[in-house]
């Protein structure tokens, strides 16, 4: 409560800050009035691109006519009256932080891009492991051939989704009948 923050008006998000169209985000904007004041950790919490950082901090203090606190910056502190170069400094030190951020997430993707390539050399499988289709999936295939059994009856005897029986049926003709 040191910023005066009331536990409703805490907004927190889960998700990635690639993008701004987060929940949590959106409801902050949805509440936020002129003079309302926004206390973040860093900019980075706010967002990872730089153009939508800068976009976004315009929006909150020209348009919507709020203050914002970034707790580990305080040249980018809005609520104190800013003469023309505390303006213009505190608009590089965002641009630079913006610029950061966005890196910090390019290099990121690029690292676990690079990791999952080396783990696919070395012969790792990502995803789930595939079905193996039993005896009974023969039988039941022919039964819905047939007309005796719908798809959804033979995945649930077989334990699986509709789609995924119906997936191997077109799998099993592509093979000539041998599953």
């Amino acid at each position: 409560m040191q910023y005066g923050v009331q536990e409703g008006m805490i907004f927190r998000d889960r998700q990635s800050g690639k993008s701004f169209l987060r929940p949590g985000y959106q409801s902050l904007l949805d509440a936020l009035k002129p003079g309302d004041v926004i206390v973040i950790k860093s900019i980075d919490r706010l967002g990872r691109n730089y153009e939508e950082i800068l976009e976004q901090w315009r929006m909150i203090t020209r348009e919507k006519k709020a203050e914002v606190i970034v707790l580990d910056m305080p040249l980018l502190d809005t609520r104190q009256g800013r003469d023309l170069t505390g303006t213009l400094i505190a608009d590089i030190v965002l641009q630079l932080l913006s610029y950061v951020a966005q890196t910090e997430r390019e290099m990121i993707l690029q690292r676990q891009a690079e990791g999952i390539a080396a783990a696919r050399e070395r012969g790792v499988r990502f995803g789930r492991p595939p079905l193996s289709r039993t005896g009974q999936f023969r039988v039941l295939r022919e039964q819905w051939l047939q007309g005796e059994t719908s798809a959804r009856a033979a995945a649930r005897l077989l334990g699986i989704s509709h789609k995924t029986f119906l997936r191997w049926c077109r799998e099993t003709d592509g093979d000539k009948g041998t599953p």
